[in-house]
């Protein structure tokens, strides 16, 4: 499902609202988790999981195609961990 499928599925099951206004909704919880994540912090879904930031150290890599070795930066990557009652749906178990 992308962004738009996203608003669209919640405007339809909420006729009273606006697509405008659903739109604006589901924008302003991607940009607060965004911003939560860039400032290093943790947002948690209940029921769905957590989004987080992991920091990954500074390496030596190798390119693929000529085999020479490369310096790979230090940087954060976002991670996500599911809830339980997301992974036991997942698995049929409720």
């Amino acid at each position: 499902m992308i962004r738009s499928e996203l608003i669209q599925k919640i405007a339809d099951d909420n006729p009273h609202l606006y697509q405008r206004d659903v739109e604006r909704i589901v924008n302003t919880i991607f940009d607060e988790i965004t911003t939560a994540m860039s400032k290093g912090d943790r947002v948690e879904l209940r029921g769905f999981g957590a989004f987080s930031v992991k920091k990954r150290d500074a390496r030596v890599g190798r390119n693929p195609r000529t085999g020479e070795t490369v310096h790979v930066e230090e940087k954060h990557v976002p991670f996500f961990k599911t809830g339980k009652l997301l992974r036991d749906r997942l698995n049929g178990k409720s």
